[in-house]
């Protein structure tokens, strides 16, 4: 089974003040959590908080978010805790099925866009992702006898991503998958992004 996936906004310019004064004022605790429990890995860390949050490798990230799970026993205090110090987890898909068929997806989404979306990403293009979803599972539940608004409303305007969800839609088998809960992340995770501007990192 597919582990939780954790979506992320980040704020550089608290990560800048915030997280890099508690790296710095923490230095042993967080070391054991990095890859080689480097003092060396730690400053590479901090100087690329200091230049922007974003730069940090996938596994940096990791090693911090690990480090603050560690520390609070409590889901929300975590999500405070990180927001405080520039990291905004807004959005999270349990460890079930519908984790790993969102990578499904996804990869059949790069796949056959030709475009390859890295643990971090620009707000636009994951959201023309997150619209590819919701069209897809929108044929899916077709079956079910279920219509979905917000899809007859991105049609009109996304007509590119329709036809690739219809071609995807077509040529696959989709009898392992349960759309319905799925669908309900996609359109989540549109309303979370669709105005936003920055950059969105997943975990």
């Amino acid at each position: 089974m597919t582990e939780e996936l954790h979506f992320i906004k980040t704020n550089p310019n608290i990560a800048k003040i915030n997280l890099y004064n508690k790296l710095c004022r923490e230095e042993e605790n967080i070391q054991s959590f990095l890859q080689n429990n480097t003092r060396a890995d730690l400053e590479i860390i901090k100087q690329k908080i200091k230049d922007s949050v974003e730069e940090l490798s996938k596994d940096e990230l990791l090693s911090i978010f690990s480090w603050f799970s560690k520390m609070y026993s409590d889901p929300e205090e975590i999500k405070t805790q990180l927001f405080i110090h520039g990291i905004d987890l807004f959005y999270e898909i349990p460890p079930t099925d519908n984790a790993q068929h969102f990578l499904q997806i996804l990869s059949e989404y790069e796949k056959n866009s030709q475009q390859h979306l890295n643990y971090i990403v620009n707000a636009q293009r994951f959201n023309q992702f997150v619209i590819y979803g919701i069209f897809l599972t929108e044929m899916l539940n077709r079956g079910y006898g279920i219509e979905n608004i917000l899809s007859d409303y991105l049609k009109s305007e996304n007509q590119a991503l329709y036809q690739l969800a219809e071609n995807h839609f077509n040529a696959k088998d989709f009898t392992n998958i349960s759309p319905i809960s799925l669908q309900q992340h996609f359109c989540d995770l549109y309303d979370l992004t669709k105005f936003y501007k920055g950059s969105i990192i997943q975990l």
